[in-house]
């Protein structure tokens, strides 16, 4: 996978998450990354849990495998230094607020024209136009407006998730869409300017919610429908010790199969009860609370219905299945920083690991690529 974007050049612009995550998909592809920062530097250096020269792991996790510069788009010097820039890269990610760049006297058009090949993604909360273009926001933000929380958690209220969906959603999406255009580009010649939305990346998996919002029987209400814990057979369950298990029988051999399993067949023609299936709901976990995590584990692992223990995340790394597709990596020069690498193996071979981030002077970048 490192192959395959060799000789593609990324100007990382982009903040805490969504942006830098694009990026590094790019990177683990191949991709050369050039993370740019203003004087003051991303406030992702200072978010979560320090590393020994007090800059944050989340922010060294996320953009590992890149090389960062200082660059002051308020400067003559920085303007003249990122036009430099531009002019060699195939990509642009920025994440900042709707207009900033142009304000900044690079709007499309001007980036269009110092680089008419250029890749320029625009990734912000709501997007360039409507009325929320210009309104700051967060992961929980965006989940809240696409419908990422009406539909998730318990009847009383919502849920938030972790990891933050809408974040890593953006990301992923944006990877893919500039990849897309990467193939556009050997076709046409020209580069193009991607407008794509952080809560737009949640509204576009909201299709069968939407559809089912407009049937009485499937209404996306939280912990009714069969997906978001209106069913027993698609539930979270309490272990007597405090764990959980997971249970997706949604196929009737599942379900009879985990039945047949607990010794309560007579629950197999209850699958299909009106949800939310409250009362079956109450005599699994009834059952299930009368057992501790690994007996439960004991008894099910082998059966064929969809069940799994719910997993701690101090605990990933020891799982076999993670283990064997070696898809973490304990990071040798920073203690405490866990690299998730990116989930394909090619050719049967696993992700190779990312190096750290590591700086270099603009002046220095400019010269490679005005020479390559």
């Amino acid at each position: 996978m490192t192959g395959f974007l060799n000789g593609i050049r990324v100007l990382d612009l982009g903040q805490f998450l969504p942006g830098p995550y694009c990026a590094q998909i790019l990177r683990d592809m191949g991709a050369e990354v050039i993370k740019l920062e203003a004087p003051a530097g991303d406030p992702m250096r200072g978010f979560g849990p320090l590393g020994s020269d007090g800059v944050s792991l989340f922010y060294k996790g996320i953009n590992a495998g890149k090389t960062l510069t200082t660059l002051d788009l308020k400067s003559e010097a920085g303007k003249s230094d990122f036009c430099a820039l531009v002019s060699k890269a195939d990509i642009l990610i920025e994440s900042f607020r709707p207009g900033t760049l142009e304000r900044l006297g690079f709007s499309p058009d001007r980036l269009k024209e110092l680089n008419p090949r250029l890749i320029y993604c625009a990734l912000s909360g709501f997007g360039q136009t409507g009325p929320y273009r210009g309104r700051a926001g967060h992961d929980i933000n965006y989940m809240a407006l696409a419908g990422g929380l009406a539909a998730s958690g318990t009847a009383e209220r919502p849920v938030t998730a972790a990891p933050p969906v809408a974040d890593f959603a953006s990301g992923s999406q944006a990877a893919s869409a500039v990849l897309a255009a990467l193939f556009g580009r050997e076709r046409s010649g020209t580069g193009c300017h991607l407008d794509m939305s952080i809560a737009e990346s949640v509204l576009a998996w909201q299709g069968m919610n939407l559809s089912a919002s407009k049937s009485y029987s499937h209404r996306p209400e939280r912990e009714r429908n069969m997906l978001n814990g209106g069913y027993a057979c698609y539930q979270i369950y309490r272990t007597r010790d405090g764990g959980f298990i997971s249970l997706g029988a949604i196929e009737p051999k599942f379900w009879a199969n985990f039945c047949s399993a607990l010794d309560r067949r007579e629950w197999i023609v209850r699958q299909d009860e009106e949800s939310p299936q409250s009362s079956l709901i109450a005599d699994v976990s009834g059952v299930i609370a009368t057992q501790d995590l690994a007996q439960w584990q004991s008894l099910l692992d082998p059966v064929d219905c969809c069940f799994h223990a719910v997993t701690e995340v101090e605990q990933l790394a020891q799982n076999p299945q993670v283990q064997e597709r070696k898809m973490l990596e304990e990071d040798t020069e920073e203690p405490g920083l866990v690299h998730a690498l990116y989930p394909a193996w090619i050719d049967s071979a696993p992700p190779l690991p990312r190096p750290p981030l590591r700086a270099a002077s603009c002046a220095d970048l400019i010269e490679a690529w005005a020479s390559s």
